[in-house]
């Protein structure tokens, strides 16, 4: 049973993504606002239970038309998905798997996973970091929008790449 709780360290954690754009170029983009809650044995992390929740709201892509329509009906739909979730079921051998939720839709996904390590900062907190690197079909969570384009191909990819880099503290 996990007992250590930590908390999210906001200012220095990030979740990213980017998805191919008329097949040529990639667009990035963020969330501004999300939280993790995670409960670990020990300083390992095996056993650890962790629960992310994006705010759908939040999406960043620095281009505030783009981001009003991801925000509608065609893609995330906010006013009735206010968020994306992930709860972890394992953490183990560089890989984090779970269900992730989107547009209330939840599949079985696994991801990568990096454990950068444990160090103490100057005021004595202990803190945790770990890199997330994974992709999924945004066609399995009901994100189905898309335009043809005349010489083939299709305007946004049904692959969309992300990755975050997640730092904690030990609650005291």
């Amino acid at each position: 049973m996990a007992q250590g709780k930590w908390e999210l360290d906001a200012a220095h954690s990030e979740i990213e993504f980017k998805v191919k754009h008329m097949m040529i170029t990639n667009v990035k983009g963020n969330f501004d606002s999300f939280k993790i809650d995670v409960d670990a044995d020990g300083e390992d992390f095996k056993n650890a239970l962790a629960k992310v929740v994006i705010d759908t709201a939040s999406i960043n892509t620095r281009n505030e038309q783009r981001d009003g329509h991801l925000k509608s009906a065609d893609f995330f739909d906010v006013e009735k998905y206010p968020a994306i979730t992930f709860e972890a079921t394992s953490l183990e051998n560089n890989e984090i798997k779970g269900n992730l939720t989107i547009r209330d839709v939840s599949r079985p996904v696994s991801f990568d996973l990096e454990f950068a390590g444990i160090q103490k900062d100057p005021w004595g907190n202990t803190k945790a970091g770990f890199i997330v690197e994974g992709k999924i079909k945004r066609s399995e969570f009901g994100l189905n929008w898309n335009a043809a384009l005349e010489t083939g191909g299709v305007m946004v990819s049904d692959d969309v790449k992300f990755s975050a880099d997640i730092q904690f503290i030990k609650a005291q």
